[in-house]
C-alpha cells in the first residue's frame, strides 16, 4: 500500500429542508453579508428567491449575481469580483452546479488575492484562506462542494484552466435533496452520470487509496441502484437523496485521488465545442473503459457489479463493463458518439494537446500519450 493522507475539513449538512438552516450556519459565524452567487435558471424557476428569502428574513443582507454560465469563463468571475468588492459581503453562497461553485470559489481567490484568475491556474497556488464560501449544490453531479478544483474557460485559448487548491475548498455545504428533485430528466442524467464517472475515476486512479476507494464504492453503489430511478422520476425521495449522498462522496473520492482520461479529454470536447460537461464525460466513458480494461487490476468487476441491473449469469471480463456502460447511457437517452454532439474531427489534435496538460493523464490506469488520445477521440467519435 502506497502512503496516502486525507483530510476533511468542511461541515455537510444533509437533509431534506436542511436549507433552512443555512441562517444558523451564518450566524454561528458572525457573517450577516453575502453574495449570492447563481444563475438565471434557478432564478427562473424560484429557488434564487427561497434561497434570499430564507436569509432576507433572518436580517442577512443578500446581495445577487446570477448572471453565471454554463462553463463560466474569467469574465464573468472578473465581474463576479467587482459586484462582490462593491457590496462589502463577509461571504459568498455559491447556489446551483459546478458552474456557481466553480466562480465562486474564483471570486473567492482573487477578491482576496487580486490580479486575475488565470494567475493561480495550476497546482497550490493560493496563497492563504480565501474568502469564505457556503456552497449548496442544486444537482447531484459534481461534487463541487467538497473539491479542491475551480475550473473556468480561459476564452483567449479555448481552454479550461484548472485552479487546484485544498485552500478554495468551501467552508460548509448543505445537502438538501428537495433542491435536485426538479431537475427535468435530461439534467439529471447528465448531472448522474457526471457524479458515477467522479466516482468510476477516482476507484480507478493510480492516485486511488483506502480512503478514496471506501468514498468511491459507497457512490458507486447509491448512485448505481438509483439513477436510473432518478431519472425516471425526481420525485422519488429515496433516489434522489442516493444521488445527492453519492454526488457528495464520489466528490471526496476525486478531490483527494484525481479522475483519468475522461475528465481529461472531456474538458476539451465542452471548451471548443460547449458540450455539457456530463454529457461528454458520457460519451467518451465507453471508449476509454474499454481501453484501459488492459490494465484492470480486479476493480471492473465491483464497478459492473455496482451498476448492473439483474444477475450476472457468465464469469466476468472486462469488456462487459464497457458494454454495460453503453447499455445504461443508452437506458438514459444520452448521446452516443462525439459527431452527435457537434464535435469535428478538424480539432482533436488541438483537443488532444489540451487534454495531454491536464493532471489525470497522468493518473488513468493505462499509460497515455498524445497518440493515443487523438486516437481515442476518432473511436468516440
Amino acid at each position: 500500500m502506497s502512503d496516502f493522507m486525507f483530510k476533511v475539513p468542511q461541515e455537510l449538512i444533509f437533509g431534506y429542508n436542511s436549507l433552512e438552516k443555512l441562517p444558523s450556519i451564518l450566524s454561528k459565524e458572525s457573517i450577516d453579508s453575502v453574495m449570492l452567487i447563481s444563475d438565471r435558471g434557478l432564478e427562473k424557476i424560484g429557488v434564487v428567491k427561497k434561497v434570499s428569502d430564507i436569509l432576507m428574513s433572518a436580517g442577512v443582507r443578500v446581495t445577487e449575481f446570477l448572471d453565471v454560465l454554463p462553463d463560466p469563463a474569467t469574465e464573468v468571475v472578473d465581474a463576479a469580483v467587482a459586484v462582490y468588492k462593491d457590496c462589502e459581503a463577509q461571504a459568498l453562497v455559491a447556489l446551483g452546479g459546478g458552474s456557481p461553485m466553480d466562480v465562486a470559489k474564483a471570486v473567492g481567490v482573487q477578491a482576496r488575492y487580486g490580479g486575475s484568475i488565470t494567475e493561480y491556474e495550476g497546482a497550490d497556488k493560493v496563497p492563504g484562506e480565501i474568502v469564505p464560501i457556503i456552497a449548496i449544490p442544486t444537482t447531484a453531479g459534481t461534487g463541487s462542494e467538497v473539491t479542491p478544483f475551480s475550473v473556468i474557460t480561459d476564452t483567449s485559448r479555448n481552454y479550461k484552466l484548472t485552479v487546484y487548491s485544498y485552500k478554495i475548498l468551501p467552508h460548509f455545504a448543505i445537502l438538501d435533496p428537495q433542491l435536485i428533485m426538479t431537475a427535468p430528466a435530461g439534467i439529471a442524467a447528465a448531472c448522474g452520470i457526471d457524479a458515477m464517472i467522479h466516482a468510476w475515476e477516482a476507484y480507478t486512479s493510480l492516485w486511488a487509496n483506502p480512503f478514496s476507494d471506501a468514498m468511491a464504492e459507497k457512490a458507486l453503489e447509491l448512485i448505481g441502484r438509483s439513477i436510473r430511478r432518478f431519472v425516471a422520476n425526481r420525485s422519488d425521495l429515496d433516489a434522489a437523496s442516493d444521488m445527492m449522498t453519492g454526488s457528495n462522496f464520489a466528490g471526496l473520492a476525486f478531490a483527494w485521488a484525481r479522475l483519468g482520461n475522461v475528465h481529461a479529454m472531456s474538458h476539451p470536447v465542452s471548451a471548443y465545442f460547449h458540450v455539457p460537461h456530463g454529457v461528454a464525460n458520457a460519451i467518451l466513458l465507453p471508449t476509454i473503459v474499454e481501453y484501459n480494461s488492459l490494465a484492470d487490476n480486479g476493480r471492473y468487476e465491483k464497478i459492473y457489479n455496482y451498476i448492473h441491473q439483474g444477475r450476472q449469469d457468465r464469469p466476468f471480463v472486462p469488456s462487459m463493463l464497457a458494454d454495460e456502460a453503453r447499455s445504461l447511457l443508452a437506458e438514459l437517452s444520452l448521446p452516443a458518439s462525439l459527431s452527435e454532439v457537434g464535435v469535428t474531427e478538424d480539432l482533436f489534435e488541438k483537443m488532444a494537446d489540451d487534454a495531454m496538460a491536464s493532471g489525470n493523464i497522468k493518473v488513468n490506469p493505462r499509460q497515455t500519450t498524445r497518440k493515443d488520445v487523438i486516437e481515442l477521440y476518432r473511436k468516440a467519435f
